[in-house]
Parts: structure tokens; C-alpha cells; sequence
């Protein structure tokens, strides 16, 4: 397996923060805030009517869900004004199950939900995630 570690990174699941390099000396931090209980459902759906809130559903043993992960991070605005949830669907399957039937959006891994006003106003998954332009959703 440690050649697929080296291409893919671990598949462990990253603290309250997952880093990402564009090159070894730089490195960038998502305020990530961990999706772990169903009850938090609730909260994000509320807290969306006032600030845009984006989950993003990581499979932690996929290297796809992985590059993806990165690339989002490489890419992903640092001053946007939303809340940023990361759901580990492996660890927390009755959250990623429950994402589904509350927000009506079939389970895809990875995967990108917007919330605005109460409801999903746009989600992607695997490549389609990077190609969300957010900054329409803020």
C-alpha cells in the first residue's frame, strides 16, 4: 500500500483542519468544521439563511475523494463568507445518509452541497466540484 500513500495521501481522516500543498514550502488551512452528528443538520440549515454553508463529503479510503479534496483546498477562497462542514462518510455513514434525505440530494462521494436559505442551492461531485464557480453562491 505505500506506494498508493505516496500518489494519494493518507487515508486516514484529518484533524479539525486538512492541509494542502501547492509545493512543499506553502501550505493552506481550511477553517474545516467537523460534521459528525446528525443533529448538526439542524443548525447548518438555520445558520444558512444568514451565511452560505457548504459540506463537503470526503470518502477517506478513495483517492479520488482525495485529489479532489486537494485540489479544493488548493483552490478554495479563504475570504469566502460561508461555513465549511467536513462530512467523513465513512466514519459518520448515518450523517451521510441522513445529508441525503434532508437536503434531497443523492449520495455521491465526494461531494460538495451549497445551502442558502434553507435548501441545497447547488452541489457537485468527484471533478464537478472544482468546477463550481462558489463565488456565485456567497
Amino acid at each position: 500500500m505505500g506506494i498508493f500513500n505516496k500518489m494519494f495521501g493518507s487515508s486516514s481522516e484529518p484533524s479539525s483542519s486538512v492541509k494542502a500543498s501547492k509545493n512543499k514550502e506553502e501550505e493552506k488551512v481550511l477553517p474545516w468544521i467537523a460534521l459528525n452528528t446528525i443533529e448538526q443538520l439542524d443548525a447548518i440549515e438555520e445558520a444558512s439563511k444568514t451565511k452560505s454553508q457548504l459540506i463537503f463529503k470526503h470518502s477517506t479510503r478513495c483517492g479520488i475523494s482525495r485529489m479532489v479534496m486537494n485540489a479544493f483546498v488548493s483552490d478554495y477562497d479563504l475570504d469566502a463568507n460561508a461555513d465549511l462542514y467536513y462530512l467523513d462518510l465513512l466514519n459518520y455513514r448515518d450523517v451521510s445518509n441522513e445529508v441525503g434525505y434532508k437536503f434531497q440530494v443523492m449520495h455521491e462521494s465526494p461531494q460538495l452541497l451549497i445551502l442558502k436559505n434553507g435548501v441545497v442551492v447547488a452541489h457537485a461531485s468527484h471533478g464537478g466540484i472544482n468546477d463550481l464557480d462558489l463565488s456565485a453562491y456567497l
